[in-house]
């Protein structure tokens, strides 16, 4: 079966494309500090040349964006950091934030010396986000935040989290939760790693008691923050691009040399999640012809069927960063992208090991791929819970864009203290 090479149609301005390559080539430098080189992306706009020019971007349309990224590995430069934090944290504070947010926050989240984590799903609270338990008490000039999270990925070593908590509980549930900004670096914040199939320990459980958040730490209005969870849960889904790195990167070495991390000799952490559509692509193909399998004319028509749910999934992207382009915020069409993300990566799951027979159960450098066939084969099934689950998507896209009749709910307004709970 041949090699097929993803192709993208857009492109940016040659202004933006060729000024992005020469301040690359004029700059980057493999020895440099990952730290400083994070430092000097962001204060050039070129690692987030889509942002606000007055918020360390160019200000740039999405097809300007994406060709300024792919000067990046043109040059051989390592990029921005990637993860909660660039992917949901910063497009909020961007919309949301008040410039003093803004300013306390941009600065170190862009340059990756401040990681982030989210605090939303809690053991009696999972797909029902909104029945949460965690509770934030005004105490002067103070939130005390005391209950319990779980799925935190990146909670270990994370400095912020992005917390909802519930502030009022006189009111029905989704009424009465706020928005909040907390240190995690403080005597009430407890991480537990969890330890996956993968082997991997990427999320954790997060006791909370007592923990202090300040008041001007509230993202939105009191009692508002179901919306702005909303709010960050589409920048999340919305984030479709199948070229784009889904893993989220993990604690880097700030002091060790950016070409380190470039050409791979250090691990960032993105691979041990979904792969780009490219490097899946490589991998599928490379199971088909080791299993000698590339003139089954069966399995080239599963192949060709995924092919054209990358090339789908792509042009969902673009679609996506068109319209935001056009000022036009993420809306529950995302749960769109997000469903057809996870329908492609079962799929490309189910061949790609199919192929691969027995070796598609190892692990490790030794094995086919490095372990990466094993590796993403167990990440799949997570795709189907992280960022909502198939069933809660299922139910957005029927309610908010088909316009169908929504699911009988006997919790409906009633205050949330009057709830059963479990």
């Amino acid at each position: 079966m041949a090699d097929t090479a993803l192709v993208t149609d857009e492109a940016a301005t040659p202004t933006a494309a060729s000024e992005a390559r020469a301040w690359l080539e004029a700059t980057w430098d493999a020895d440099r500090p990952l730290g400083e080189w994070w430092t000097m992306l962001r204060d050039s706009g070129w690692g987030y040349p889509h942002y606000p020019s007055e918020w360390f971007g160019k200000g740039l349309a999405p097809a300007e964006a994406a060709a300024v990224d792919a000067e990046f590995e043109r040059v051989g430069a390592f990029g921005p950091p990637k993860g909660i934090s660039t992917m949901m944290v910063a497009p909020l504070l961007l919309e949301l934030g008040t410039d003093a947010q803004k300013q306390r926050w941009l600065p170190g989240l862009l340059e990756g010396s401040e990681l982030w984590c989210q605090l939303f799903s809690e053991p009696g609270a999972g797909s029902d986000l909104a029945g949460l338990a965690t509770r934030a008490e005004r105490d002067g000039e103070q939130w005390i935040v005391s209950g319990q999270k779980v799925w935190t990925s990146g909670g270990h070593y994370a400095k912020w989290a992005i917390l909802v908590a519930r502030t009022d509980p006189s009111v029905a549930k989704h009424r009465g939760l706020s928005f909040f900004v907390i240190d995690m670096d403080q005597p009430g914040v407890e991480p537990r790693p969890l330890v996956q199939m993968t082997g991997d320990a990427e999320f954790n459980e997060v006791f909370l008691t007592d923990a202090v958040v300040e008041a001007d730490a509230m993202i939105g209005d009191e009692g508002h923050g179901w919306g702005v969870a909303m709010r960050l849960l589409s920048y999340e889904r919305s984030s479709l691009d199948p070229e784009e790195d889904a893993g989220i990167q993990g604690d880097l070495d700030l002091t060790a040399p950016a070409g380190a991390y470039a050409s791979g000799a250090l691990d960032d952490g993105t691979k041990s999640y979904m792969p780009r559509a490219s490097e899946a692509w490589e991998l599928l193909a490379g199971a088909i012809r080791d299993a000698g399998l590339a003139d089954d004319p069966l399995i080239r028509q599963e192949a060709m069927r995924i092919w054209g749910g990358f090339e789908i999934a792509r042009v969902a992207a673009r679609r996506a960063e068109a319209a935001a382009a056009a000022g036009q915020l993420p809306g529950p069409e995302v749960s769109l992208g997000k469903l057809a993300s996870v329908t492609l990566m079962r799929a490309w799951r189910d061949l790609t090991l199919r192929c691969a027979g027995a070796d598609g159960m190892l692990a490790g450098a030794d094995a086919p791929s490095g372990g990466r066939l094993a590796k993403i084969g167990l990440s799949v099934s997570g795709m189907s819970i992280a960022g909502g689950t198939d069933e809660i998507q299922r139910s957005i896209v029927g309610e908010q864009v088909l316009g169908l009749p929504g699911e009988p709910r006997v919790d409906k307004g009633i205050p949330f203290t009057d709830l059963p709970k479990q």
